[in-house]
C-alpha cells in the first residue's frame, strides 16, 4: 500500500494527467485505489465524469471524518473510487493556518483509507504553503512531472530545497520527465542533465502528445480510447515503475 501524491510547485506540467491515468492503471491491475482530488478546478473528476463535490467545503474536509467518506464516489472502472473537490479548497491554505497540527491534518485524514486502499492518489494543487506541508508529511512517493526547460528544472530544485527544510526524507521525491518533445534541442539537452541531479530521475519519460490532451475530450484515461499509443505505453511503463518502488518500501 502507498499514498502517493502528485505535486510540483508550478501547473500546467501533466499533474492530473498522470494522476489520472496511474490511478485507473492501478485499479487495472487489481489494486483497490482511490484518487482524492485536492485541486479546486476539479479537473481529475472532470476526465472521470463526476461532479464536484458542493456539499463538501474545503473547511469541512480538512476536519475528516464520516463527512468525507459519504462523499466519495465510485468511477466507471473497478476497483477505483474518488473524492471529488470543488471551488472552495482553493481557501485550503488560509484554512488550514487556524487549525491546530495543521502540518499532519491531511494525514490524519487519509489514515482510515490507508486500511481499505492499496494505493490512495493524490492530484495536488500547485503551490507552496500549508498544503504543500501537509503533502509532504502525508506521501510515501511523491512523484514530480517536470517539463524538460530551464524554469520548470529550476522548481524542481526549489522543491527539493523546500522539502530539506522541512526536515523530510528526500528520498521519497520521484521527478519525472512530461510534456517531452524530442525535436527541441533544449528539451535533449535537459533530459541530459536529469541525470545529474542529487536525486534520481525515473527512467519513463511521458511524451507531448495529442492523446493527452484529448483526455478532456474522451473524458477517460488514455489507455482507455487509446490502447497502444505512446502516452498509454507511456503511462504504462511509469505505472510498472512506481508499482516497483511501492512493493520495495
Amino acid at each position: 500500500m502507498a499514498t502517493v501524491a502528485l505535486y510540483n510547485i508550478k501547473g500546467g506540467v501533466g499533474k492530473t494527467a498522470a494522476a489520472v491515468n496511474l490511478a485507473y492503471l492501478a485499479a487495472h491491475d487489481g489494486a483497490q485505489t482511490i484518487l482524492f482530488d485536492l485541486d479546486p478546478q476539479g479537473s481529475a473528476a472532470f476526465y472521470f465524469r463526476i461532479k464536484p463535490s458542493r456539499k463538501l467545503p474545503g473547511r469541512k474536509f480538512l476536519r475528516g471524518g464520516r463527512r468525507i467518506e459519504k462523499r466519495v464516489r465510485g468511477t466507471d472502472y473497478e476497483n477505483l473510487d474518488l473524492l471529488p473537490s470543488n471551488l472552495s479548497f482553493r481557501n485550503l491554505d488560509t484554512t488550514l493556518s487556524k487549525l491546530k497540527g495543521s502540518p499532519k491534518r491531511l494525514h490524519r485524514i487519509l489514515k482510515p483509507y490507508r486500511k481499505t486502499y492499496d494505493f490512495i492518489f493524490l492530484d495536488c494543487p500547485p503551490g507552496m504553503g500549508l498544503v504543500s506541508e501537509n503533502i509532504l508529511f502525508a506521501s510515501d512517493i511523491v512523484l514530480v512531472p517536470c517539463i524538460p526547460t530551464t524554469l520548470s528544472m529550476r522548481t524542481c530544485d526549489q522543491l527539493v530545497d523546500f522539502f530539506q527544510s522541512k526536515g523530510r526524507d528526500v528520498s521519497r521525491i520521484y521527478p519525472f520527465f512530461a510534456m517531452v518533445e524530442k525535436r527541441k534541442r533544449m528539451h535533449i539537452e535537459h533530459l541530459e542533465s536529469g541525470r545529474d541531479r542529487e536525486y534520481r530521475f525515473l527512467d519513463t519519460q511521458i511524451p507531448y502528445a495529442t492523446e493527452v490532451e484529448r483526455m478532456g475530450i474522451h473524458r477517460e484515461p488514455v489507455p482507455c480510447f487509446a490502447p497502444g499509443s505512446p502516452a498509454a505505453n507511456a503511462y504504462q511503463d511509469l505505472w510498472d515503475e512506481l508499482k516497483a518502488m511501492a512493493s520495495g518500501r
